[in-house]
């Protein structure tokens, strides 16, 4: 059975999500910086961006990898420290994609489940977010520059959207590092392909300094 245990602990010290890098200034989008992308895959309303791999380090590119970090089958574990995502496969193996975590105060760690899945998703921001940037759109819908990218898994506990996303993102630099709100971002690419794999109800264990209990 998948845990829908709410952690009211990890919740009541984290910020609410916004999944948008935490920053002065405009964002880079993918159209102001077109130098970042090589070529596109198909999709529906728009195409998704390839990120040129001279620009990133391979380690940051999905790939399947040896993996005994626990977690049964098919669930998604998240280590905020190696700043990677793993689905973990029924081999000793897990397909692990590079991932951007919330900066420090900001991120959280916890079991919850995907409530739901989008393509191409909207976005807007929290209240918390509004109160930090107040010049923030209140919304924006989805495509090419839009913070949540190709694709958006919306994290749930008991029934409830928690406000945290796994997501694509329109600034591929910023994977690896310490950057969001505290959403997972992940290139455009690697999320299309984590979508693809993975079904609503699926569970979420995001660990921080080795632990994902409070």
């Amino acid at each position: 059975m998948i845990s829908r245990r709410i952690l009211l602990g990890a919740l009541a010290s984290a910020p609410l999500a916004a999944c948008n890098t935490v920053m002065s200034g405009p964002s880079v989008t993918v159209q102001s910086e077109p130098s970042w992308y090589a070529g596109s895959l198909p999709d529906e309303p728009y195409p998704v961006p390839l990120v040129d791999r001279r620009l990133i380090s391979p380690d940051e590119f999905g790939q399947r990898v040896p993996y005994q970090g626990g977690g049964r089958p098919g669930t998604i574990v998240v280590n905020i420290d190696e700043r990677f995502l793993y689905l973990v496969q029924g081999d000793g193996t897990a397909v692990r994609y590079g991932v951007g975590v919330g900066k420090q105060g900001f991120s959280w760690k916890g079991a919850a489940y995907v409530g739901r899945k989008a393509t191409w998703p909207d976005w807007s921001p929290t209240t918390t977010m509004v109160s930090l940037k107040p010049d923030l759109p209140r919304f924006q819908r989805g495509g090419l520059d839009n913070p949540l990218g190709a694709r958006a898994l919306y994290l749930y506990q008991n029934g409830r959207d928690i406000l945290f996303r796994i997501h694509g993102t329109n600034e591929p630099w910023t994977i690896g590092d310490q950057v969001s709100s505290g959403c997972i971002r992940m290139l455009n690419e690697d999320i299309a392909d984590l979508y693809g794999r993975v079904p609503v109800g699926t569970t979420v264990l995001v660990r921080r300094n080795g632990r994902w209990r409070v």
